[in-house]
């Protein structure tokens, strides 16, 4: 017995010299965490950890980049979590995986610097099932989805006059607008007059112009846009020719002519008049406009604000602090009420309630797409084939529930097969963070053999079909120093270029031969593939690949490379809506008292949306959903 206790003072004395049981002492105190760089959207996220007799009382973020308005709900909601369930097994925030990622591994670090059991604090909370209480709201107007076209429609819905209520199913405002690349396509006469015209870029317009017309809309439209290209050839106009017509006349075109032509010239009137609706709302737009992929013409707008934050951001504040406004989060919207074949409200719910919500003019639909959804892709993909596995550039909300609501109250669908995928996807995560892209005329498409394979300014499901052609199905995208002047120049994500290279998302070279190497691509190939393409840039040859919107030849140090794969990006296919935006049935009749907007819609954009068209989309129909259930009485 004495031996016993010897050893096991001598057990006790060891274990409090050497720290060997750090959980049978009470911790307190405040540590700090450092996330890995390449955990979050945009580097370290660090965290400052309190703890009170190894119990979590504090988790404070001293510093992070996140993208505010994406960022926001992770950065509230992941820290206050680990507090309340003393604990780092947490859920993640949809919408902010990567930013709730990040939190979460800054407090791994911070549990580990103070010592503590980790196991300790990794046991995840059982969900409490709880009665919910039912509410009762009213308004003149409900709008489903916080998204671009949900807060366009809101606001003009609130110009209209109307009481509005907005209802969000996820924690932050925006949906799968704010983290597009915030390009936005619209005829803008005054900015346009500062863009050099290039003559190959004229001459491309006979694709559009020298057709046989598939009805008197479209006979009207190349008539007036062959006139308007004869007033500019006599003018001796240099700066880059465009007109809402034009625009139209690509859309149409550029989706096999299976759009509806009189909402597409809708749509394109209304892209141009919208820039200035933008402005008057406080979002600021840049005076270069340029060409996103797959737009067929340069008319694509950027706003001040990265991605489609500075519209978004407008409409926030023009909504906030407003008498008879509401925007209620986290409220997932679950069916459209009705009474005597019109539609009267709508049933959503959240983690304590259950609202009903009284529409008294009417609701607008604005739940975006459903590339999210597994289950429906797979249901109407009738032309890309297996589609599984395939990420999505789409936010995570975006599951298709407004066009399961319609329909379950007669709403006709249209166009539901028509899948858009995008060949610019981050290989990790089917998004489109890490994509160099700025400026189609300007970018070059390689593939893992070092050559081009199609021409960069072409639509995007060519685009596509022939990356999926490619070795492995991977590519790069290519720019040099004429877009990116320097390390600080960013992407369409702000995301710097050097943030960029610094991750190994970008690969740089200051010849060639060095860009090659880091590609891991053949360099004889690569450098015959940039000298062919730069004679067409210069006019001695036609491009081999047929590309004819072209600008600067690809010769000015650094040169940068971005790998890239195919992804899910846009679901042409949704609810059909009148030119007022009023929901239809299947016998073409209004659904009274419902309306729609955004990606949730069908019939517009045809079998391919051009890129940079989706934006103008959301504003221009949001704008007129909002306006008609106003005045819908």
């Amino acid at each position: 017995m004495k031996k016993f206790v010897s050893k096991l003072l001598s057990l006790v004395l060891v274990c409090s010299l050497a720290g060997c049981n750090a959980s049978s002492k009470a911790i307190s105190g405040t540590f700090e965490g450092v996330s890995d760089p390449d955990i979050g959207m945009h580097g370290e996220v660090k965290v400052q950890l309190t703890l009170d007799n190894n119990k979590i009382t504090a988790v404070d973020i001293t510093e992070q980049n996140e993208t505010p308005d994406i960022a926001a709900p992770a950065l509230k909601k992941i820290p206050e979590e680990i507090v309340a369930q003393n604990s780092i097994a947490v859920d993640t925030v949809s919408g902010a995986t990567r930013t709730s990622n990040a939190i979460l591994d800054a407090a791994t670090k911070a549990l580990k610097k103070a010592g503590v059991k980790l196991e300790d604090y990794q046991t995840k909370a059982e969900k409490q099932e709880k009665d919910k209480d039912t509410v009762e709201k009213e308004a003149d107007v409900v709008v489903i989805g916080g998204g671009g076209a949900g807060l366009a429609a809101a606001v003009s819905a609130k110009q209209a006059g109307a009481s509005v209520i907005v209802l969000e199913k996820m924690p932050a405002l925006g949906g799968s607008t704010i983290i597009a690349g915030g390009q936005y396509n619209a005829f803008d006469p005054i900015r346009q007059k500062n863009m050099e015209m290039r003559q190959e870029n004229l001459a491309s317009l006979s694709k559009v112009l020298d057709v046989e017309p598939a009805n008197e809309l479209h006979k009207q439209l190349i008539d007036k846009v062959k006139s308007q290209l004869e007033e500019y050839k006599k003018a001796k106009g240099t700066y880059t020719f465009d007109s809402a017509e034009l625009h139209a006349l690509q859309t149409f075109e550029g989706g096999d002519r299976v759009g509806d032509l009189n909402m597409i010239y809708q749509l394109t009137k209304g892209a141009q008049e919208s820039v200035g609706w933008l402005e008057s709302l406080g979002a600021k737009v840049e005076d270069k406009v340029g060409m996103v992929t797959g737009a067929l013409w340069p008319r694509t707008h950027q706003f001040v604000k990265p991605l489609f934050t500075g519209p978004i951001d407008a409409y926030k504040e023009y909504l906030n602090g407003k008498d008879g406004v509401e925007i209620m989060m986290n409220a997932k919207a679950n069916e459209l009420e009705s009474k005597d074949h019109r539609i009267t409200g709508v049933v959503a719910e959240d983690d304590d309630h259950i609202y009903h919500i009284n529409a008294k003019n009417g609701v607008v639909i604005a739940t975006g797409g459903f590339a999210r959804n597994a289950e429906l892709v797979k249901k109407y993909d009738t032309h890309w084939g297996n589609l599984d596995g395939l990420g999505s550039t789409n936010a995570m909300g975006a599951t298709g529930d407004g066009i399961i609501m319609a329909e379950k109250v007669g709403a006709d669908l249209v166009g539901m097969d028509w899948i858009q995928l995008l060949p610019v996807g981050n290989p990790e995560t089917g998004g489109m963070s890490g994509n160099i892209s700025i400026n189609a005329a300007n970018q070059l498409f390689i593939n893992l053999n070092g050559d081009r394979f199609v021409a960069e300014d072409a639509r995007r499901d060519t685009l596509t079909k022939a990356l999926l052609e490619q070795p492995e199905k991977k590519m790069f995208i290519l720019h040099d120093a004429h877009e990116y002047t320097s390390g600080d120049v960013k992407n369409d994500f702000n995301e710097s270029i050097d943030e960029l290279v610094k991750k190994g998302l970008v690969v740089k070279g200051d010849t060639i031969e060095e860009l090659a190497k880091n590609m891991g691509v053949d360099a004889d190939h690569l450098k015959k593939a940039i000298d062919t393409y730069n004679e067409a840039v210069e006019g001695k040859i036609e491009d081999p690949q047929g590309k004819k919107v072209m600008d600067q030849k690809f010769d000015k140090a650094p040169f940068y490379a971005g790998i890239r794969v195919p992804t899910i990006h846009h679901t042409m296919g949704g609810i059909k809506i009148s030119p007022n935006a009023e929901v239809l049935d299947k016998d073409g009749k209004v659904i009274e008292g419902l309306f729609a907007a955004g990606e949730v819609t069908g019939g517009i954009h045809g079998s391919n949306r051009l890129g940079g068209n989706a934006l103008p989309d959301t504003v221009v129909f949001g704008r007129i959903a909002g306006q008609s259930a106003a005045n819908h009485k």
